[in-house]
C-alpha cells in the first residue's frame, strides 16, 4: 500500500512539474523528483495511459511536454486554486448563462476534494443577488454563445437573422464581422462591423439566431477609442465611441448635505461645500435626461453651468407645469 502511495505521490509531483514549463529534459525531471531516469520514463508511460498528452521533445538532451489533448484528463490543483474554482463556480450557479453546468461541475469538484477542503468550501458560501432588472434579462443560450465566440476567435463573417425588438420579427439577414463578445448590465452583446451599413453595431445576443455556414476570413478592424472597453461604454452613453465621456455634463449645486448624496450620484463627481451644501457634476445622454436625473434630488438648485442644462431645466418646468394645469380629476369607479 506504502508502495502505491509513493508512486501516486510520485506522478502528481511529475504533473505539476509539467504543468510548471513548456519543455522538460528526462534528467532535470530526475534530479528535480530524485529518482532515475528510467523512473521517470515510466511514470511519463502512466501518466499517458491516464489520459496526459505528453509529447516526446526531440533534440540533443531530448525532454518531454505536456500538450492539449482531444478529451479532459485528470486536473491538478493546489489548495487555493481549487478554493478559487469553488468560490468562481458557486457564483456562476447564481442565475447566469450556465448556472446549470456550474452547480454539476461544483458538485463534482466537492466530492473528490479531501476533507480539509470541502470544509472550507462549505463554511464559504456564496450567494449571488442578481438586482431587480437583471430577473427580467432573457436568457442567452450558451450553444450560441459558444458559436459567437468561436467565429469572433476565427476572424469569420457572420450571417444572422436578427430581432431588433422582443416583439418585432427579425429582419433581413445581418453579414458582420464579429469583433467582441462582450457583457454590459447583465445583458450579452456581439460588437461587429455590419458589412451592409459600413459601421459598427452593437447587437443583443438573445436577438441573434446564427446562420450557416460562417463566411470567409476577414482581416480586423480598429475599434474606435482603441479597446473595446472604451468603445462599448462610450456607445451606451450615447457618444461616437471614441471617448467614456457623457456627450451632456452639467454642475450644479444642491441644498444637500454631501454624504445625502453621493449614494445616488451614479458616476458623478459630489464636493462638500458646507454642512448643508454640495456641488454636482454630473453627465448623461441628453440636456433633459441630465436635468430628470438632478431633479431627482428633491432639493434647491442652483445651475453653474453650462447654458443648456439651465435651458433645459425652463423646459421641463414649462413641461411639468402644463402637466399640473390639465391634471384630470380622479373618477370614481364606473357603476
Amino acid at each position: 500500500m506504502g508502495v502505491v502511495h509513493k508512486t501516486s505521490s510520485r506522478l502528481l509531483a511529475l504533473l505539476s512539474l509539467l504543468q510548471t514549463h513548456r519543455d522538460w529534459s528526462g534528467e532535470a525531471l530526475a534530479g528535480r523528483l530524485d529518482i532515475t531516469s528510467r523512473t521517470v520514463r515510466r511514470d511519463i508511460d502512466r501518466l499517458r495511459e491516464l489520459g496526459y498528452p505528453i509529447t516526446t521533445v526531440k533534440g540533443p538532451a531530448g525532454g518531454y511536454r505536456l500538450e492539449a489533448g482531444t478529451h479532459m484528463p485528470p486536473l491538478l490543483f493546489d489548495d487555493g486554486q481549487a478554493v478559487a474554482l469553488a468560490v468562481a463556480l458557486q457564483t456562476a450557479a447564481a442565475g447566469t448563462t450556465v448556472a446549470e453546468d456550474a452547480s454539476r461541475a461544483l458538485a463534482t469538484l466537492r466530492q473528490v476534494m479531501p476533507p480539509r477542503l470541502r470544509h472550507r468550501i462549505d463554511l464559504l458560501r456564496v450567494t449571488a443577488v442578481q438586482p431587480p432588472a437583471a430577473r427580467d434579462t432573457p436568457r442567452v443560450e450558451a450553444q450560441v454563445l459558444m458559436e459567437l465566440s468561436r467565429v469572433v476567435h476565427a476572424r469569420e463573417e457572420l450571417r444572422f437573422d436578427y430581432a431588433p425588438s422582443s416583439s418585432t420579427p427579425a429582419d433581413n439577414p445581418r453579414r458582420v464581422q464579429p469583433h467582441h463578445l462582450v457583457t454590459w448590465r447583465h445583458r450579452w452583446y456581439l460588437v461587429a462591423w455590419d458589412l451592409h451599413r459600413e459601421d459598427w453595431r452593437t447587437f443583443r445576443v438573445d436577438r441573434i439566431r446564427p446562420r450557416t455556414p460562417t463566411g470567409p476570413r476577414f482581416a480586423p478592424r480598429e475599434l474606435p477609442g482603441g479597446d473595446v472597453s472604451t468603445f462599448i461604454t462610450s456607445r451606451f452613453r450615447g457618444n461616437d465611441g471614441t471617448t467614456t465621456d457623457w456627450p451632456c455634463q452639467g454642475e450644479v449645486v444642491l441644498r444637500l448635505p454631501a454624504a445625502d448624496v453621493a449614494p445616488f450620484a451614479q458616476d458623478g463627481i459630489v464636493e462638500e461645500l458646507g454642512s448643508h451644501h454640495c456641488r454636482l457634476t454630473l453627465g448623461s445622454w441628453s440636456w433633459t435626461g441630465l436635468a430628470t436625473d438632478i431633479g431627482r434630488f428633491d432639493t434647491d438648485i442652483d445651475v453653474i453651468g453650462p447654458p443648456q442644462l439651465a435651458a433645459a431645466f425652463k423646459d421641463l418646468a414649462a413641461r411639468y407645469a402644463h402637466a399640473a394645469r390639465t391634471t384630470r380629476p380622479e373618477t370614481g369607479p364606473a357603476r
